[in-house]
């Protein structure tokens, strides 16, 4: 076992400061010069939650009979802003860190992962937020909160997965961005982030939150802010329907890993 955990070490120890190094360097880069530094890692979900949710719950009223929304609201839209900037980002990674792959010979999904690594220290911080204003409003603390690990690593393995597939797609085809700009437009409003899905008529919503990200997001939504919430158990009436949006997160993983090492052995000529 010994041996086994030390070639393990070995293998990836330089993988690993690569990583490193690629994550402190963005780190630094996307803040630079920049007064509020890391702030904004913080400002922007909150401004974006003030904004849509004066529109679509002060004028529009969505959550009425949500306990909680504001946070309901809140939750999602981080959720879903991690998802975001992960693909955003992890989509023109290879392409912009080309010059970097032509001179150092290290592997190439590290630096879709240093992405990854770097937009979940944002997640993590903009979920400190949420926790704060779980407390603020006294919202009750379930045993079920400990299910929100599990429903994270999913998050983040679809995140990566997701990316893997578009940063080696993008190497040969930079019109994908654009593609993949309207699509998240299109699949924002198709997962319940500003609308409670009681709002959809039932059958549709079974369709709707088998969607891996729907699924997460009711999911964190169930077991974080309030019971009340419609998850994918309730609206199949098993806890066996979690496995499809599970099976095709994982499925991506392993297409997704397959495509990307198969890819990458060009990259650095064609990027």
């Amino acid at each position: 076992m010994r041996e086994l955990i030390q070639r393990i070490r070995a293998r990836y120890r330089y993988p690993a400061i690569i990583l490193r190094a690629m994550v402190s360097s963005d780190l630094k880069l996307r803040y630079q010069a920049s007064v509020l530094g890391y702030l904004w890692t913080l400002i922007r979900p909150l401004a974006i939650f003030s904004i849509l949710y004066v529109v679509f719950v002060k004028f529009i009223r969505l959550g009425e009979g949500v306990p909680y929304f504001a946070i309901y609201l809140l939750l999602g839209i981080v959720i879903w802003g991690f998802f975001s900037e992960i693909t955003d980002q992890g989509l023109s990674s290879i392409v912009i860190r080309s010059s970097l792959l032509r001179k150092v010979n290290f592997p190439r999904y590290v630096v879709v992962l240093s992405v990854g690594v770097s937009v979940l220290i944002g997640f993590l911080l903009n979920m400190l937020v949420v926790a704060l204003f779980m407390v603020l409003r006294q919202v009750p603390v379930r045993l079920e909160i400990l299910w929100v690990i599990p429903l994270f690593l999913e998050l983040m393995t679809l995140a990566i997965s997701v990316s893997f597939v578009l940063s080696a797609l993008y190497v040969r085809f930079r019109d994908l961005n654009y593609i993949w700009e309207v699509f998240m437009q299109a699949a924002f409003y198709a997962t319940p982030i500003l609308y409670p899905l009681s709002l959809v008529p039932e059958k549709w919503a079974r369709i709707l939150v088998l969607n891996p990200m729907a699924q997460i997001v009711q999911d964190a939504r169930y077991v974080l802010v309030t019971d009340q919430t419609k998850s994918i158990s309730q609206l199949w009436g098993t806890h066996w329907a979690r496995a499809i949006p599970v099976g095709i997160t994982l499925l991506l993983a392993v297409v997704s890993v397959v495509f990307f090492r198969r890819r990458s052995r060009t990259f650095a000529e064609e990027a």
